[in-house]
């Protein structure tokens, strides 16, 4: 149950059968009523601004219709109480019989429970990560791989047809300089003396074991072919090398993409995908041939002076029309992000998330104005940057440089502190902020480090039922069982663990629809700290322990509350990709 929405549709059927119109006389408009977490606790369980937007409709003082409706809302069983706050805001309080029964609710729906189908099977693209091919994956790509992945879980819990996808860029200047790259390991490994790496080419010693793999599956044949086939063939052999490196990585990580787009395949058959897309913008009147006004400041990519084919991007949203072929007849890599965009649409995936560092920030506009003109305005199309991730050991810099082949790698930094501390941190922040992962604080033992707080309190949780069995000889209870006797929950702790637990619905649902699934991390965060406190009273009060050997109900009443946050915990950590483990030491 979502309460949000459960007491919005109660508010709005109380007023819809009341006596409050319109001045005119007209039913009143409901569609701007929302409830809400008041900020201050103190002033109630939820807080609606019923009067503060009927007001003016009514033709009311906003504080005198609130009383007025305050009056109604008393009349529900499940209100406690009802203040008007303010200008013309509504607070309510909730009876403890309410709140029981969310309780009740959670434990029979286990970890199903906030699960939803707001997303009405819509399909959803979701692509994340798309590093070039030429090299391991560094911890810049981490936070990207790790917020794309986790937005992807949301979505899909919450009724979303999801599909993540990669995009390899396999037909840029970058692969052909990957090639050499390997050519000249390879010639290395039939002995050679190279001597010092020529700059422009990638350095780092991941290069060896492929320069190898050709040395052993071709001997020293490639040396006398002509130089284009040679190429050709390195290529080839280097891209699936570099994919599988990557493929690996994030597997290491948790990350497993459904579709692995190829860029060459835009290019294949004279480039059809690529023709046909700017085919069809041509017969809709997207495309021009004429010249970009001289650039000021910096230099934009593919400018020329000179006739080129033009998208009209200005008329879509975009700052500056965009080339697609150049004036020699080849095509632009925006061409291929066209084609790229249109077979995505094509797909039938008519909203699209991209997953960008923050040096993309200038590809926003142009990626907008595509999906307006490829889709006539038919599709939603986001893109969500992710801030750069500073890396520090004992407090001092990790310093990295991608070509130098001296940088930290993702698989470096999750071999140090393993999969789970890397997905929870890399979510501890808004994904547009910048991020700082300390390798001591994501593995130390304590409070300030979220993932292991969280985790811990999941792992007391299943230590209860141990507990449990141990002492009273409770077998694994049945959930109709936990939730037979929880109207014995009556302590104020008790009660705000239950508040917390019934704000889980729409929280997984406020970060799929605004794509924000830091928020997921910073909630778990927040229930298991009221846990622990929660548990921290029963060590000093024995009245409050989980465990009552003289009461057997009451035992069960708060077991099912244990289990209602194990489960709450467990499905929150499932979405993030982290593991919920039923032991630990501390």
């Amino acid at each position: 149950m979502n309460i949000f929405i459960e007491f919005e549709c109660r508010i709005k059927k109380i007023l819809q059968s009341s006596d409050i119109k319109m001045k005119e006389g007209q039913e009143l408009d409901l569609s701007r009523i929302s409830i809400e977490a008041p900020r201050d606790p103190f002033h109630g369980d939820l807080a609606t601004n019923a009067a503060m937007v009927l007001a003016r409709a009514v033709g009311e003082n906003p504080r005198h219709l609130a009383e007025r409706i305050a009056v109604l809302l008393r009349d529900d069983d499940d209100i406690a109480s009802v203040e008007v706050a303010g200008p013309g805001f509504i607070n309510l309080r909730l009876t403890d019989g309410f709140w029981l029964n969310v309780l009740g609710g959670i434990i029979r729906r286990g970890t199903d429970y906030g699960r939803s189908d707001i997303g009405r099977n819509i399909k959803v693209n979701v692509e994340y990560v798309s590093a070039n091919p030429t090299g391991p994956l560094h911890v810049g790509h981490c936070r990207g791989a790790v917020v794309g992945d986790v937005l992807a879980n949301l979505l899909r819990f919450t009724g979303y047809d999801v599909v993540k996808e990669y995009y390899i860029n396999d037909a840029g200047g970058q692969v052909d300089v990957l090639a050499r790259s390997v050519l000249l390991r390879y010639r290395e490994s039939l002995g050679e003396e190279t001597g010092k790496i020529p700059e422009g080419l990638y350095p780092g010693d991941y290069l060896v074991p492929v320069g190898k793999a050709l040395a052993d599956e071709f001997g020293d044949r490639l040396l006398a072919m002509d130089e284009d086939k040679t190429l050709s063939i390195v290529r080839e052999r280097a891209i699936d090398a570099m994919m599988h490196m990557i493929r690996d990585d994030l597997s290491a990580l948790g990350v497993r993409h459904d579709v692995f787009f190829s860029e060459r395949t835009l290019h294949a058959d004279h480039a059809r995908a690529i023709r046909t897309a700017i085919d069809d913008l041509t017969l809709r009147g997207h495309i021009y041939k004429g010249k970009l006004p001289p650039p000021k400041g910096q230099v934009p990519e593919g400018w020329e002076d000179r006739e080129q084919t033009l998208l009209r991007s200005t008329e879509v949203g975009d700052d500056m029309d965009r080339p697609l072929i150049k004036s020699d007849g080849s095509y632009t890599y925006f061409a291929a992000d066209v084609a790229y965009f249109k077979n995505k649409y094509d797909r039938g995936f008519h909203e699209m998330i991209y997953i960008l560092g923050a040096d993309h920030g200038g590809y926003i506009k142009r990626l907008e104005a595509v999906a307006k003109a490829v889709s006539d305005g038919n599709a939603r199309l986001t893109v969500l940057l992710c801030q750069l991730v500073k890396l520090y050991r004992d407090g001092e810099p990790v310093r990295m440089g991608k070509r130098t082949g001296n940088f930290i790698t993702l698989r470096d930094v999750i071999d140090e502190v393993g999969r789970d501390p890397v997905r929870f941190m890399m979510l501890y922040r808004k994904s547009d902020m910048p991020l700082d992962f300390d390798f001591a604080k994501v593995t130390e033992q304590s409070r300030d480090n979220p993932v292991f707080y969280v985790q811990y309190a999941g792992a007391r949780c299943h230590s209860v039922f141990r507990q449990a069995r141990e002492v009273m000889q409770i077998a694994e209870p049945c959930r109709d069982d936990l939730a037979a006797h929880i109207d014995r929950l009556k302590d104020e702790s008790e009660l705000a663990l239950i508040r917390k637990l019934a704000e889980y619905p729409r929280l997984v649902e406020m970060a799929a629809l605004y794509q924000e699934p830091h928020r997921l991390a910073f909630y778990l965060y927040d229930l298991a700290s009221i846990f622990h406190g929660h548990w921290n009273r029963g060590n000093e009060e024995s009245r409050l322990r989980f465990v009552q050997t003289a009461d057997r109900e009451l035992t069960f009443a708060r077991l099912g509350l244990v289990q209602a946050v194990a489960d709450v915990l467990a499905s929150g950590l499932g979405i993030i990709g982290v593991e919920a483990p039923g032991e630990m030491r501390w």
